[in-house]
This record gives structure tokens, C-alpha cells and sequence, in this order.
């Protein structure tokens, strides 16, 4: 069995692969949004649409870099409380 950072290493771990939210919530909220492109896109133009469709993958590419930066700095700071933790056993008396 690899180790994690073996497997890390090789592009085995990709936390953004295989998180899906289990809050109930989520798949009503893209059920409704998937309805409202819907609508929107038998309402306008082609090109309307176009842009349209557009303007949301300018969103997604917003929303994925500030969901790596919240992964990083969320990382980064598990990893600050380990040390922390790991450096606090000493005075624990162990």
C-alpha cells in the first residue's frame, strides 16, 4: 500500500475530484439552477445564451481558485494545530 505521499505524489489524491457536499440542500440548489438555464436558454438568443453561458464559466473559474486558496490556507492550517498539538505533549507530563 502506497503511502499518502506516494500516492499524492502520483496523482492519486485529487480532494477535488471526489468531494460531493451531503448536504441535501446541494442537489436541489443545481436541480433549481439547471431549470433556470434551461428556461434562459429558450428565451434567448443564441448569442444571448452564448454569453450567457459565458459569463458563468468566468464564475467557475472564480469560484475553483478561491476553492483551491480555501484548500491551501485550510491545509495550512491543520497542519499549523498539529504542530502546535505535537509541540504541546512535552508539557503534558507523556
Amino acid at each position: 500500500m502506497k503511502s499518502m505521499l506516494e500516492a499524492l505524489y502520483c496523482g492519486e489524491i485529487r480532494p477535488e475530484a471526489s468531494i460531493v457536499p451531503a448536504d441535501p440542500e446541494y442537489r436541489a440548489v443545481n436541480r433549481k439552477l439547471s431549470e433556470a438555464i434551461q428556461m434562459w436558454k429558450e428565451k434567448l438568443s443564441p448569442n444571448e445564451f452564448k454569453q450567457l453561458e459565458d459569463m458563468f464559466d468566468l464564475r467557475r473559474k472564480s469560484e475553483s481558485l478561491l476553492a483551491a486558496a480555501s484548500f491551501v490556507n485550510g491545509f495550512q492550517l491543520g497542519t499549523l494545530m498539529m504542530i502546535d498539538v505535537y509541540s504541546a505533549k512535552d508539557g503534558l507530563g507523556l
